[in-house]
């Protein structure tokens, strides 16, 4: 026998091998999926066409959901065999058919977060044998997969008439809509672990912040909070007189200053609005953040250290704008009834205000978030150290010391005083403050400054 007969062979022999193992084994009767969906649909399930439909894959739970709701009553079943995972719906009904595989298995589920410390069983490879009233329907559900290159939802769905099947994909969308998990959460967006493309949400617990723990200069939170909380309460008054209710609002300031903090006490204000949290190079996806935003309004889409993109671009979308245009012009996108704020960041508002000018619109306020002031800094020191025995004339030597420094450096230095009276084993007082400000404040503390967003505080 020839080497060309002999790996013929060995093919021939394996392929009978993986056929073996795809029969039902001896003794056990399990039903063929072909025989399982023509008894619930009453028809020749090959003879029906499949209607499919895609999703993001962070829209799994929102997807079953929708689904279930749309059916008045609905059973699911799973699949056996290694490779189902692999073949459209088409293809394993043809197999089922032709060659007896594919019988009745478990349902696959994948554990899907959709709350902080809240989990859901979802369908990940499940068939929905349901029913609409007089309709019939087998609707095959499977989770994005991007190790093996699946990076989509995918819904594939037979029904007893095209036009019941294209119901139901036409209601999805109203239906996602309403049973949606993530309305009224704060969300952010990961990359896939394969491949590109957005990957399954992380959650955050909504802040709890009280407007005296925000330390700025007379009358800058009250621009803020009129532009962002304002425009939210009184939209309907907005919209009989014709203003749009989208906005934009950039704060801007040295780093340090209490520019993540403002945006945190917003959204403490604001606990029935959908949070969507982009950052770094995660704003490329700032086309699904804001179809998301749209979905779920009210909402807020926050862009953390905007400078950081201003002249990044999106390759992987395939795009040579820079990534803030693309940022720019999905605000301007937005229809202007959307209740949907977008609040910016930035350290550099010199790099920002190019692109800014360039597409005047879609920010409506800028706002400095300056250094602390006297007042400002004694307020910090008060709001950060409420255990601390501080004496007055101690609180103005220090606020006087650390002129030009960040609420981040006041931050730093009240905690580095009660590390310093645990080590002593005393109580956090005038002292201490004072020896953590002299570390603070030395030489071998530039760096450490600098990193608080203080350079040479006089």
């Amino acid at each position: 026998m020839t080497e060309q007969d002999e790996v013929a062979e060995f093919a021939r022999l394996f392929r009978a091998f993986l056929e073996r193992m795809h029969q039902t084994p001896t003794g056990i009767a399990r039903e063929n999926l072909r025989d399982r969906l023509r008894a619930h649909l009453e028809v020749e399930p090959a003879d029906l066409p499949v209607i499919a439909a895609t999703f993001p894959p962070f829209e799994l739970p929102n997807v079953q959901l929708a689904l279930e709701s749309w059916f008045d009553s609905a059973e699911v079943i799973g699949l056996a065999g290694s490779d189902r995972g692999h073949h459209s719906l088409g293809e394993l009904l043809e197999l089922a058919a032709g060659h007896g595989r594919f019988a009745i298995g478990a349902v696959d589920y994948q554990r899907v977060a959709v709350d902080v410390g809240v989990e859901m069983d979802c369908v990940a490879f499940g068939f929905y044998l349901g029913r609409r009233g007089e309709d019939r329907y087998a609707a095959l559900l499977r989770a994005a997969n991007p190790q093996f290159g699946r990076i989509t939802v995918q819904l594939e769905v037979l029904a007893t008439s095209k036009d019941a099947g294209e119901r139901l994909l036409r209601a999805l969308p109203d239906l996602i809509r309403e049973h949606n998990v993530f309305r009224g959460k704060v969300v952010s967006f990961e990359p896939h672990d394969f491949g590109h493309g957005v990957g399954p949400f992380r959650l955050h617990p909504r802040p709890g912040i009280a407007r005296d723990d925000v330390v700025l200069p007379d009358g800058v939170l009250e621009r803020v909070e009129r532009e962002v909380i304002g425009v939210a309460e009184h939209r309907e008054a907005l919209l009989r007189s014709g203003q749009h209710l989208r906005r934009g609002v950039l704060l801007y300031g040295p780093p340090g200053t209490g520019k993540t903090h403002t945006v945190r006490y917003l959204l403490s204000r604001l606990p029935e609005f959908t949070v969507v949290l982009l950052a770094g190079m995660s704003i490329r996806y700032v086309g699904e953040a804001c179809a998301l935003a749209r979905k779920l309004q009210p909402a807020l889409v926050v862009l953390e250290d905007c400078d950081l993109i201003a002249e990044s671009r999106d390759h992987l979308h395939g795009s040579e704008n820079p990534l803030l245009f693309q940022v720019l012009n999905e605000m301007d996108g937005l229809a202007e009834d959307a209740d949907v704020a977008f609040l910016l960041t930035t350290n550099r508002a010199d790099i920002l205000e190019p692109a800014l000018a360039e597409r005047p619109g879609r920010v409506d306020l800028a706002v400095e978030v300056p250094l602390p002031d006297a007042a400002g800094r004694a307020r910090l020191l008060t709001l950060y150290g409420p255990t601390l025995d501080l004496s007055p004339a101690v609180i103005d030597r220090i606020v006087a010391e650390t002129e030009g420094t960040t609420a981040s450096f006041a931050k730093e230095l009240v905690r580095r005083a009660v590390l310093l009276a645990a080590e002593a084993g005393a109580t956090p007082g005038d002292q201490h403050l004072q020896a953590a400000a002299a570390e603070l404040l030395s030489a071998r503390d530039t760096l450490t400054r600098r990193l608080l967003g203080t350079s040479d505080p006089r």
